[in-house]
């Protein structure tokens, strides 16, 4: 697959928002290991290789097992992962999907068990940011295989 346009590059201005999302992210009181599998999940979702390619590399790098990489797609059947990551897969796959227009009050319940409303609005963002690269990425075709560890930290 090619690139229709480097949508980083044409865009630069505008993704300095981003970029500002992410050093938000950053300071919050999300692990950067949770922010990570939240937005291997939603890539999961939406089918975006290159955010796959990504998250799954900076994921191994930081000690992510491969079985739980193998087996997000089925966290509900896996017991792998906390009850603060269960929740966090729960709400990103609701915020993301937005069945019947709304996120359930079951998965609200469960979200704000394990994390505080700072943190649950932080999550949200995450989700959101996570959703906006994925549509650039898929939309401009963005090569998925080449990211090197790191290539956007800042």
């Amino acid at each position: 697959m090619e690139a229709r346009i480097n949508f980083m590059e044409a865009g630069a201005n505008a993704f300095k928002a981003l970029y500002g999302i992410r050093a938000h992210l950053s300071k919050s009181g999300l692990s950067k290991q949770l922010l990570e599998l939240v937005y291997f999940r939603v890539s999961q979702i939406n089918g975006c290789g290159f955010c796959l390619d990504m998250h799954s590399k900076e994921l191994r790098a930081a000690g992510e097992t491969e079985q739980r990489l193998y087996l997000l797609n089925a966290w509900r059947e896996a017991p792998l992962y906390s009850e603060r990551e269960r929740a966090a897969l729960a709400w990103a796959e609701a915020v993301t999907v937005l069945k019947d227009r709304e996120v359930s009050d079951e998965v609200f319940a469960q979200a704000g068990a394990q994390f505080s409303e700072t943190e649950l609005v932080d999550l949200t963002l995450a989700v959101a940011t996570i959703n906006t690269y994925n549509r650039f990425n898929i939309a401009f075709r963005t090569p998925a295989g080449g990211y090197v560890v790191g290539q956007f930290a800042g």
